[in-house]
């Protein structure tokens, strides 16, 4: 059977969050009293373990977002040369944060994360009525961890 594409868009990796000087100050702040902690309580396996997240922390918030291909086909949705079947999802949801679409697919494995993926809103309707051929719609929201990431502007 064909793979037949049905609709393709651009969209950014993640949403970029500006930060500010005092947000880069409280990094530094958090991370030398956390050392502190570490120096004081004399676990050098901790402290090696904070400069490294938080080093990774400073590099992934300097790094700018990357623009994804999507193509939207009978088969499932391929970011790049990625094909996810939509056999691989259980449901989908749509959120709306700040006019700002995304997709997110369920995965059936149990530990496997959300797949979240934005769409430009003049599209909206024909993506959703494509996943919705293939797959149950649920409600969904943010959970915990998407939370504290928009509260930290990670």
């Amino acid at each position: 059977m064909a793979n037949k594409t049905i609709i393709n868009w651009e969209a950014r990796e993640y949403v970029e969050y500006k930060k500010n000087a005092g947000w880069y100050i409280g990094l530094a702040v958090v991370t030398l009293a956390l050392c502190g902690l570490a120096i004081w309580l004399n676990q050098i396996s901790f402290l090696i373990l904070i400069v490294v997240a938080a080093a990774a922390l400073l590099t992934y918030t300097l790094r700018k977002p990357r623009m994804l291909h999507y193509s939207l086909s009978d088969k499932g949705l391929s970011e790049g040369n990625n094909l996810h079947t939509f056999g691989q999802f259980k449901s989908f949801g749509i959120l709306n944060e700040n006019n700002r679409y995304s997709v997110v697919l369920i995965p059936k494995q149990r530990f496997l994360p959300r797949m979240v993926v934005a769409f430009p809103e003049t599209e909206g309707e024909q993506i959703v009525d494509v996943f919705g051929n293939h797959l149950p719609m649920e409600p969904v929201k943010l959970d915990a961890i998407d939370k504290l990431i928009r509260l930290l502007r990670i």
